[in-house]
């Protein structure tokens, strides 16, 4: 709960004892509690915003405000019985506890500071590949086009606003309710969430330039999916790219007003799944055949963004990253799709250097010719795949095996010295994502896995971290050595 929740809820429960004991009701001045409580919530909503989780500590803060204004301005004295009078603050009190629990499993959540010298700054692109017609519109003359945000390490600037989590916060919450059959009001609070990072806040001071990462949500997705992990990693002096991909990521709003959301979940998944595991009637979009599935048209966009990139630190003078960055050391980390998608751009894009990849099968190419980069697999063991099937659904059998014997393969054949294949245990799919923030219940509902969700974030960080550290930055990283006394949950093997 935000902080002027709490004295609503607070406030409330302490006008309803002030008024239903009548020892309390006679101590002068009590029932100004009341007041408070109105005036408490009258704030909360001017300064905080109001959401309908809050709605039960408004609709109490009403009633009791009513109450202690007839019985202070009238002389009519109500008898009720015993019984009623018991009915009515049971009534109450289940009233104050629904106030309680409704902003608190769905709450207006906050991110951890990073833990990392730097602090954040964000900017926000709209780019257009004239090179590229748009797969996912009719029109044969639509280009291809990303919004992409950058996140880079800033000077520190404690007083100024935080970004939104979401920057369309309706849209994108709109289809990922849609996409999990879920009414659009259970996330309608996220436009309140904010980040740890302030809009084009001052590059941090540095003779450096930093590495660059690219970051790829799932299908269904969005750019910022994972701020848990991209706000670490630029804490630790790396500017991280995150693409809405049009087809693919939940829904991009472009600057003139186009909205594009996800294509339909089965029709997205059969072209992803092309990629994977093709078949020989592949599917079409808008009437084009696609042979290798839509995951190399994805795997373009990561190149075209790294062509944006080195484009914008040559020609603009006035953007923040001007000369700042350093693309001679690009990697890129995907989760789901995102992984497939950024093992697809490795295999073709010789500039990426390093590749972290969760939870996700590997394209066909990839499997058949390998990747010669550095490279990282996070995943979790086949057994909390089918936990995660038992309590929630999806992960048919054959997806499991894809899934993990891709990956595998991909890693074996490997040239030593570089590749790495980590399982830790307890995870369901959405644990890779900022999905537990979400709420604390998630996990009883069967959504999450058995693992704390802070934990897994702990995991994924610190590996996600000294993995491009060692090999962007040439850093010798323990905890890719072998078995690690801060994670013994986790199995970690290399090559």
């Amino acid at each position: 709960m935000r902080f002027l929740e709490i004295v609503v809820a607070t406030a409330n429960a302490l006008a309803l004892v002030s008024l239903a004991i009548p020892p309390l009701r006679a101590i002068r001045g009590m029932g100004l509690l009341a007041i408070i409580a109105a005036l408490a919530a009258v704030l909360q909503v001017l300064v905080e915003g109001p959401r309908w989780q809050m709605v039960p500590a408004y609709a109490l803060t009403t009633v009791l405000l009513l109450i202690w204004l007839i019985g202070s301005t009238t002389a009519i004295q109500v008898h009720v019985s015993q019984a009623i009078a018991g009915a009515i603050i049971g009534l109450g009190v289940l009233v104050v506890a629904v106030s309680i629990a409704l902003p608190v499993a769905l709450p207006v959540f906050q991110f951890p500071k990073p833990t990392g010298p730097y602090a954040i700054g964000s900017l926000t692109y709209h780019w257009v590949d004239t090179s590229r017609p748009e797969l996912f519109t009719a029109d044969p003359s639509d280009h291809r086009e990303l919004m992409a945000q950058v996140w880079y390490p800033a000077r520190n600037q404690p007083s100024k606003a935080r970004i939104p989590y979401l920057e369309n916060a309706g849209d994108v919450t709109t289809a990922v309710a849609r996409i999990v059959h879920l009414p659009s009001l259970l996330f309608a609070h996220f436009k309140y969430v904010t980040t740890n990072a302030v809009r084009s806040a001052p590059v941090a001071d540095g003779g450096s330039n930093y590495p660059l990462l690219i970051f790829l949500s799932g299908t269904g997705g969005f750019r910022a999916s994972n701020t848990f992990q991209i706000e670490e990693l630029v804490s630790h002096g790396y500017v991280v790219v995150g693409l809405d991909q049009p087809g693919g990521s939940a829904a991009v709003r472009f600057p003139d007003g186009r909205l594009v959301s996800v294509l339909p979940r089965d029709q997205i998944q059969a072209l992803v799944t092309q990629s994977t595991s093709p078949r020989r009637d592949a599917p079409a979009l808008n009437g084009q055949t696609l042979e290798k599935g839509i995951i190399p048209y994805f795997a373009q966009d990561v190149s075209f963004a790294i062509d944006q990139l080195s484009a914008l630190t040559r020609s603009d003078p006035n953007s923040l990253l001007a000369g700042r960055l350093d693309l001679q050391r690009v990697g890129v980390f995907g989760v789901s799709q995102g992984a497939i998608v950024g093992a697809e751009a490795c295999r073709v894009d010789a500039r990426i250097s390093a590749s972290l990849m969760m939870d996700a099968a590997m394209p066909t190419e990839v499997v058949r010719v390998g990747l010669r980069q550095p490279c990282m697999w996070i995943t979790r063991p086949a057994g909390d795949m089918r936990l995660e099937r038992s309590r929630s659904g999806g992960w048919p059998e054959e997806s499991i095996v894809e899934t993990l014997t891709t990956m595998r393969t991909v890693f074996v054949r490997h040239a030593p010295g570089s590749a790495y294949y980590l399982d830790a245990p307890g995870m369901f799919h959405v644990n890779f994502t900022d999905a537990p923030f979400w709420s604390p219940i998630t996990s009883l509902l069967g959504l999450t896995g058995p693992v704390d969700g802070k934990r897994m974030f702990d995991i994924v960080n610190a590996y996600s971290v000294a993995f491009f550290d060692k090999y962007l930055r040439g850093r010798p990283e323990a905890l890719l050595d072998g078995p690690a006394k801060e994670y013994p949950e986790v199995s970690l093997q290399k090559r």
